[in-house]
């Protein structure tokens, strides 16, 4: 069976979840070998292989965490020549988009990017993606190359799957490109013990109904009741009622959770498209005519501010 190359997004060892799901679509189109890169590279051998990494490249070096993006795509680019897969997936980050389409400029080969799933093909991998605002599902594959292709979070269920994973080191020479652009300061993101909008599997977001940066307390509320993270339509970001950095939407961040909670939002299309391939959604909005309820799975007709609370109540209810 071919071999498929799974970029390993990790901090210091410890495999992001995104990385298990490609880990599982891999599987589908052939036998995943990771690439794991910077410092504890190594230590993410055990949680990769439990999930079906037969092989684990490891790299370190300085420059993956004092330069830019270009170390990686070179490490990724000798790791495509030493296996010769028959595909390579990276998780749909920012950072992940960019080093997939450098890889796939390198090696002359076509790019499919922020794919909801994948599936094996006679001529290839076939992925599925959601495209112009997920009014339309396309399924299509890379005519030309080894096919380049990153996988949005949540996209699938991580299965654990245990093998060899074995341990390799992977021979990268660095470009001269490599040391172009230099981090030069990092500044720890303050955590609020929420998980990362981007992967979480529940999310809970508030809109201009929310009506104001105090209210948005019982947003988190039920977030936090619920393990959930807390998104924030255009609307409430452009108001100042919450950071631009939970703004889900076209012009903000793309999610997809299992769950995905809309109070007090409208549903304009921009925010549709950051949220429309959750996989159930469900929507609290006192106007009925609200377009967001023609996307839902369950509609609720109410003030948010009475129903928000009870929700919350209800839920520590049962969790007690």
């Amino acid at each position: 069976m071919a071999e498929v190359l799974v970029y390993v997004d990790h901090v210091d060892g410890a495999v992001r979840k995104p990385t298990l799901e490609l880990l599982t679509l891999a599987r589908r189109v052939g036998e995943p070998v990771a690439v794991a890169l910077g410092n504890g590279a190594a230590d993410t051998a055990a949680a990769l292989a439990e999930h079906g990494a037969v092989k684990v490249l490891t790299h370190d070096a300085a420059e993956y965490a004092d330069y830019l993006v270009v170390p990686k795509v070179d490490a990724l680019q000798a790791a495509v020549e030493a296996v010769q897969p028959a595909a390579v997936l990276v998780p749909s980050s920012a950072e992940g988009k960019e080093i997939a389409a450098r890889l796939a400029l390198r090696i002359g080969s076509g790019i499919i990017t922020d794919a909801v799933d994948l599936e094996a093909g006679d001529e290839g991998p076939v992925a599925t993606q959601s495209v112009f605002a997920a009014a339309f599902t396309t399924k299509s594959r890379v005519s030309k190359g080894i096919p380049v292709i990153t996988v949005k979070p949540n996209s699938a269920a991580v299965e654990a799957a245990p093998a060899a994973g074995a341990v390799e080191a992977l021979e990268v020479t660095f470009s001269e490109k490599a040391t172009g652009t230099r981090i030069t300061g990092r500044t720890p993101r303050e955590s609020t013990g929420r998980p990362e909008l981007t992967e979480a599997a529940i999310v809970v977001s508030g809109g201009r109904g929310v009506n104001g940066a105090e209210n948005f307390a019982i947003i988190e509320a039920l977030a936090d009741q619920l393990g959930a993270a807390v998104g924030a339509s255009r609307a409430a970001v452009d108001a100042g009622w919450y950071p631009h950095t939970n703004q889900v939407g076209q012009t903000g961040k793309s999610v997809s959770p299992q769950l995905y909670i809309a109070a007090g939002i409208s549903g304009a299309i921009q925010h549709r498209a950051g949220m429309q391939t959750s996989k159930t959604i469900v929507a609290i909005n006192k106007d009925p005519e609200a377009p967001i309820f023609d996307l839902v799975d369950y509609g609720v007709v109410g003030d948010l501010f009475e129903v928000v609370p009870q929700l919350t109540e209800q839920v520590k209810a049962r969790k007690g």
